[in-house]
């Protein structure tokens, strides 16, 4: 596929939000890059390229050059906007369209790997017109089969979100995913999506949500949770949750909670899971 340009997406994308765009050749880690660099909120890192890229639970993964939009943001979302002087982590270079942002409530963070997978998914929507959905937390689907993946850290008051959308990646090249879940790409998915393209449309989209978040943390209220709700093919399934402690929770997938963890419920008794692998068992 055509190499990215770096000044198209930057004169698409900043002016907002998003203050940098940098395009590298191949790199190991863009979330490590970002971590390990630093600075101010809105920087966005992409590579042609990732050998040693991570994913959920621990799990490696490596894009093929120019065949994967690979990508991370840099995120502070506990940062006091400009205009507020001499408040701890104020930002006095924060854009004037940022005034009435607030620090993002500690038990609202949980939100944005889940407000990433929606602007994920309605960004391929609109490049493509594929039906993409999500699996709980973010993997994003096309008829249950697995497009993309985002991973979320964190670092101090620092928080980086890393992409990863297989674009034009054959089935050969292509992972099994956890549980047997088979990946795809957009091209075999029959759309043929420029990169820059898809790329703009996730940054517009996350910013838009991450906007709304900033100004008022209730999801509810913003509508992120329904926009959720009507992405995400795994509410009203019948799933197993393989949780990090080794257990598992089995049951319908019956609703998100405030916090963005997945309601399962068994014979009436209703669990929050806040982190696991998801299984849909029909």
């Amino acid at each position: 596929m055509p190499m990215l340009s770096e000044p198209a997406i930057r004169g698409a994308v900043t002016g907002g939000l998003w203050t940098s765009v940098t395009v590298v050749p191949s790199t190991g880690s863009t979330n490590a890059d970002l971590l390990a660099a630093g600075g101010p909120e809105g920087q966005v890192l992409v590579a042609e390229q990732q050998t040693a890229g991570r994913g959920r639970m621990g799990r490696t993964w490596v894009s093929q050059p120019g065949a994967a939009l690979t990508f991370s943001v840099l995120l502070r979302p506990s940062a006091v906007p400009g205009g507020q002087a001499g408040a701890p982590g104020a930002n006095p270079d924060a854009p004037a369209g940022q005034a009435d942002w607030v620090p993002l409530p500690p038990e609202r963070v949980g939100w944005l790997p889940l407000l990433a997978g929606v602007a994920v998914a309605r960004g391929i929507r609109e490049a493509s017109g594929l039906p993409a959905t999500l699996k709980w937390p973010n993997d994003v689907l096309i008829d249950g089969r697995k497009l993309a993946g985002i991973l979320a850290e964190r670092s101090g008051h620092a928080v980086v979100i890393g992409i990863g959308v297989n674009v034009a990646t054959p089935q050969d090249a292509l992972p099994s995913g956890p549980g047997g879940l088979r990946a795809t790409s957009l091209a075999i998915e029959g759309a043929e999506v420029p990169r820059d393209r898809l790329l703009i449309e996730i940054l517009r989209q996350f910013e838009h949500h991450y906007a709304a978040i900033r100004e008022n943390p209730d999801p509810s209220a913003i509508g992120l949770l329904a926009d959720y709700e009507t992405l995400c093919a795994t509410l009203g399934r019948a799933v197993r949750v393989e949780l990090p402690t080794g257990r598992s929770v089995s049951g319908e997938a019956t609703g998100i909670a405030p916090d963005g963890s997945l309601l399962v419920t068994d014979e009436g008794v209703t669990t929050a899971v806040s982190a696991g692998d998801v299984v849909h068992v029909r």
